[in-house]
Protein backbone atom coordinates (compact mmCIF):
# COMPACT_ATOMS: atom_id res chain seq x y z
CA UNK A 1 0.00 0.00 0.00
CA UNK A 2 1.64 3.43 -1.18
CA UNK A 3 0.95 7.12 0.13
CA UNK A 4 0.34 9.40 -3.12
CA UNK A 5 -0.61 12.73 -4.74
CA UNK A 6 -2.53 13.82 -7.31
CA UNK A 7 -3.60 17.20 -8.40
CA UNK A 8 -7.64 18.01 -8.31
CA UNK A 9 -8.82 20.08 -11.11
CA UNK A 10 -9.00 23.02 -8.49
CA UNK A 11 -5.42 22.91 -7.90
CA UNK A 12 -5.05 21.69 -5.22
CA UNK A 13 -3.42 18.55 -3.97
CA UNK A 14 -4.79 15.13 -3.03
CA UNK A 15 -3.06 12.39 -0.58
CA UNK A 16 -4.92 8.81 -1.04
CA UNK A 17 -3.74 5.26 -0.80
CA UNK A 18 -2.97 3.13 -3.55
CA UNK A 19 -3.30 -0.70 -3.22
CA UNK A 20 -2.67 -3.80 -5.99
CA UNK A 21 -3.57 -7.17 -5.76
CA UNK A 22 -0.96 -9.55 -6.31
CA UNK A 23 -0.27 -11.11 -9.55
CA UNK A 24 -0.52 -9.30 -13.18
CA UNK A 25 -3.16 -7.00 -13.59
CA UNK A 26 -5.13 -5.26 -15.18
CA UNK A 27 -7.88 -5.24 -12.87
CA UNK A 28 -10.99 -3.31 -12.30
CA UNK A 29 -11.02 -0.42 -9.68
CA UNK A 30 -12.19 0.42 -7.05
CA UNK A 31 -12.88 4.39 -4.45
CA UNK A 32 -12.69 3.40 -0.89
CA UNK A 33 -14.17 6.28 0.75
CA UNK A 34 -13.51 6.79 4.93
CA UNK A 35 -15.73 7.82 7.46
CA UNK A 36 -16.04 10.78 9.04
CA UNK A 37 -13.12 9.88 11.17
CA UNK A 38 -10.19 10.12 7.78
CA UNK A 39 -7.40 7.58 7.17
CA UNK A 40 -7.20 5.17 10.16
CA UNK A 41 -6.16 2.05 10.59
CA UNK A 42 -9.87 0.54 9.83
CA UNK A 43 -9.70 2.26 6.00
CA UNK A 44 -6.20 0.77 5.54
CA UNK A 45 -7.78 -2.61 6.37
CA UNK A 46 -11.31 -2.19 4.53
CA UNK A 47 -8.53 -1.29 1.43
CA UNK A 48 -6.78 -4.67 1.89
CA UNK A 49 -10.15 -6.46 2.02
CA UNK A 50 -10.97 -5.00 -1.22
CA UNK A 51 -7.71 -5.71 -2.58
CA UNK A 52 -7.40 -8.79 -1.98
CA UNK A 53 -10.87 -9.57 -3.99
CA UNK A 54 -8.69 -8.44 -6.60
CA UNK A 55 -9.10 -4.70 -7.38
CA UNK A 56 -6.63 -2.37 -7.73
CA UNK A 57 -7.63 0.12 -4.91
CA UNK A 58 -7.64 4.15 -4.17
CA UNK A 59 -8.79 5.55 -1.20
CA UNK A 60 -8.69 9.19 -0.91
CA UNK A 61 -7.58 11.97 2.03
CA UNK A 62 -10.80 13.91 2.33
CA UNK A 63 -9.64 16.04 4.48
CA UNK A 64 -6.27 16.71 3.12
CA UNK A 65 -7.23 20.61 3.34
CA UNK A 66 -7.51 20.51 7.08
CA UNK A 67 -9.91 17.85 8.87
CA UNK A 68 -12.20 21.11 10.50
CA UNK A 69 -12.59 22.17 7.26
CA UNK A 70 -13.15 19.18 5.38
CA UNK A 71 -15.65 17.77 7.96
CA UNK A 72 -18.05 21.11 7.44
CA UNK A 73 -17.72 21.06 3.73
CA UNK A 74 -18.39 17.00 3.39
CA UNK A 75 -21.38 17.17 5.33
CA UNK A 76 -22.55 19.91 3.89
CA UNK A 77 -22.44 18.22 0.44
CA UNK A 78 -24.01 15.40 1.80
CA UNK A 79 -26.96 17.19 3.44
CA UNK A 80 -27.66 20.67 1.40
CA UNK A 81 -25.83 20.95 -1.80
CA UNK A 82 -24.60 17.64 -3.78
CA UNK A 83 -21.17 19.24 -4.81
CA UNK A 84 -18.52 20.79 -3.82
CA UNK A 85 -14.53 19.87 -3.18
CA UNK A 86 -14.83 16.28 -1.38
CA UNK A 87 -16.98 15.30 -4.78
CA UNK A 88 -14.46 16.72 -7.26
CA UNK A 89 -11.88 15.24 -5.19
CA UNK A 90 -13.75 11.91 -5.44
CA UNK A 91 -14.23 11.81 -8.98
CA UNK A 92 -10.49 13.08 -9.48
CA UNK A 93 -9.24 9.63 -7.63
CA UNK A 94 -11.67 8.21 -9.84
CA UNK A 95 -9.93 9.98 -12.80
CA UNK A 96 -6.09 8.79 -11.43
CA UNK A 97 -7.23 5.32 -11.13
CA UNK A 98 -8.60 4.51 -14.59
CA UNK A 99 -5.53 5.94 -16.38
CA UNK A 100 -3.65 3.74 -14.43
CA UNK A 101 -2.41 0.69 -16.32
CA UNK A 102 -3.26 -1.62 -14.20
CA UNK A 103 -6.72 -0.56 -13.78
CA UNK A 104 -9.43 -1.70 -16.72
CA UNK A 105 -11.63 1.05 -16.43
CA UNK A 106 -14.33 -0.50 -14.77
CA UNK A 107 -14.65 1.57 -11.33
CA UNK A 108 -16.64 0.94 -8.10
CA UNK A 109 -17.04 3.49 -5.26
CA UNK A 110 -17.20 2.01 -1.45
CA UNK A 111 -18.18 3.86 1.36
CA UNK A 112 -18.38 3.40 5.25
CA UNK A 113 -20.93 6.26 6.77
CA UNK A 114 -19.68 9.70 5.83
CA UNK A 115 -18.07 7.60 2.80
CA UNK A 116 -21.12 5.76 2.41
CA UNK A 117 -23.22 9.03 1.87
CA UNK A 118 -20.62 10.20 -0.60
CA UNK A 119 -20.48 6.62 -2.78
CA UNK A 120 -24.32 7.26 -2.86
CA UNK A 121 -24.21 10.60 -4.10
CA UNK A 122 -20.95 10.14 -6.92
CA UNK A 123 -23.23 6.66 -8.52
CA UNK A 124 -24.99 9.08 -11.31
CA UNK A 125 -21.60 10.18 -11.93
CA UNK A 126 -19.19 7.48 -14.29
CA UNK A 127 -18.87 5.01 -11.96
CA UNK A 128 -19.98 1.41 -13.05
CA UNK A 129 -20.94 0.24 -9.26
CA UNK A 130 -21.81 1.77 -5.79
CA UNK A 131 -21.54 0.53 -2.47
CA UNK A 132 -22.42 2.41 0.52
CA UNK A 133 -22.51 0.98 4.53
CA UNK A 134 -24.80 2.40 6.44
CA UNK A 135 -24.78 5.63 3.88
CA UNK A 136 -27.64 8.30 3.68
CA UNK A 137 -28.54 11.40 1.49
CA UNK A 138 -30.78 14.24 2.61
CA UNK A 139 -33.53 15.61 0.28
CA UNK A 140 -34.73 14.55 -2.88
CA UNK A 141 -33.43 10.79 -3.52
CA UNK A 142 -34.81 10.37 -6.84
CA UNK A 143 -33.32 13.77 -7.90
CA UNK A 144 -30.01 12.74 -6.63
CA UNK A 145 -29.96 9.49 -7.81
CA UNK A 146 -30.67 10.00 -11.42
CA UNK A 147 -28.89 8.07 -13.61
CA UNK A 148 -27.02 5.93 -10.84
CA UNK A 149 -25.00 2.98 -11.41
CA UNK A 150 -25.72 0.02 -9.95
CA UNK A 151 -25.96 0.03 -5.98
CA UNK A 152 -25.62 -2.73 -3.34
CA UNK A 153 -26.22 -1.24 0.19
CA UNK A 154 -25.66 -2.49 3.86
CA UNK A 155 -27.60 -0.92 6.74
CA UNK A 156 -27.76 -2.12 10.40
CA UNK A 157 -31.93 -2.27 11.22
CA UNK A 158 -30.86 -1.08 15.10
CA UNK A 159 -28.88 2.47 13.37
CA UNK A 160 -31.03 5.01 15.24
CA UNK A 161 -29.69 7.92 12.99
CA UNK A 162 -30.63 6.16 9.24
CA UNK A 163 -34.63 5.19 10.31
CA UNK A 164 -36.56 5.08 6.89
CA UNK A 165 -33.12 5.06 4.64
CA UNK A 166 -33.03 1.98 3.23
CA UNK A 167 -37.04 2.18 2.43
CA UNK A 168 -35.84 5.22 0.58
CA UNK A 169 -33.08 3.98 -1.46
CA UNK A 170 -35.29 1.40 -2.69
CA UNK A 171 -37.98 3.54 -3.76
CA UNK A 172 -35.75 5.46 -5.51
CA UNK A 173 -34.00 3.08 -7.13
CA UNK A 174 -36.76 1.20 -7.82
CA UNK A 175 -38.77 4.16 -9.84
CA UNK A 176 -35.22 5.05 -11.71
CA UNK A 177 -35.10 1.49 -12.67
CA UNK A 178 -31.40 1.11 -11.48
CA UNK A 179 -30.14 -2.57 -10.67
CA UNK A 180 -29.48 -2.54 -6.61
CA UNK A 181 -29.57 -5.34 -3.96
CA UNK A 182 -30.56 -3.50 -0.27
CA UNK A 183 -30.13 -5.45 2.72
CA UNK A 184 -30.83 -4.63 6.14
CA UNK A 185 -29.09 -6.80 9.30
CA UNK A 186 -31.68 -6.67 11.84
CA UNK A 187 -29.32 -7.37 14.72
CA UNK A 188 -26.49 -4.81 14.21
CA UNK A 189 -26.11 -0.87 14.19
CA UNK A 190 -24.27 1.56 12.68
CA UNK A 191 -20.47 1.11 11.89
CA UNK A 192 -21.14 -2.87 12.26
CA UNK A 193 -18.49 -3.46 9.70
CA UNK A 194 -16.04 -1.42 10.64
CA UNK A 195 -13.23 -1.77 13.59
CA UNK A 196 -12.46 0.67 15.74
CA UNK A 197 -10.50 0.95 18.97
CA UNK A 198 -13.43 1.25 21.70
CA UNK A 199 -14.71 -1.91 19.57
CA UNK A 200 -14.51 -4.48 22.68
CA UNK A 201 -16.72 -2.35 24.63
CA UNK A 202 -18.89 -1.35 22.20
CA UNK A 203 -19.42 -5.60 21.44
CA UNK A 204 -19.92 -6.17 25.33
CA UNK A 205 -23.44 -3.76 25.02
CA UNK A 206 -24.28 -5.54 21.70
CA UNK A 207 -23.31 -3.02 19.21
CA UNK A 208 -20.02 -2.34 17.49
CA UNK A 209 -18.74 -4.47 14.69
CA UNK A 210 -20.16 -7.85 13.99
CA UNK A 211 -18.30 -10.33 11.99
CA UNK A 212 -21.37 -12.36 10.86
CA UNK A 213 -23.37 -9.32 9.38
CA UNK A 214 -19.70 -7.63 7.76
CA UNK A 215 -18.90 -11.29 6.46
CA UNK A 216 -22.64 -11.55 4.71
CA UNK A 217 -22.36 -7.95 3.66
CA UNK A 218 -18.42 -8.20 2.03
CA UNK A 219 -20.21 -11.52 -0.34
CA UNK A 220 -23.22 -9.56 -1.19
CA UNK A 221 -20.57 -6.52 -2.36
CA UNK A 222 -17.82 -8.28 -4.01
CA UNK A 223 -20.63 -10.84 -5.86
CA UNK A 224 -22.20 -7.57 -6.70
CA UNK A 225 -18.54 -5.91 -8.11
CA UNK A 226 -17.79 -8.87 -9.76
CA UNK A 227 -21.14 -8.77 -12.17
CA UNK A 228 -20.82 -5.38 -13.19
CA UNK A 229 -17.00 -4.50 -13.12
CA UNK A 230 -15.42 -7.73 -14.44
CA UNK A 231 -17.85 -9.22 -16.14
CA UNK A 232 -20.72 -6.81 -17.40
CA UNK A 233 -22.14 -8.41 -19.84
Amino acid sequence: MDTIEIETPAGTRLEALVARPRGDGPWPGVVVLHDALGVTDDLRRQVEIVTAAGYVVIAPNLYSRGRARCIQQAFRAIIFTGTGPAVAEILAARDHLAADPDCTGRIGVLGFCMGGGFALLTAPQGFHAAAPFYGSLYGDYKALLDGACPVVASYGGRDPALIGAPAKLEAALTAGGVEHDIKTYPKVTHGFANVFPGNPVLERVGIGYDAEATGDAWQRVFAFFDRHLRDPG
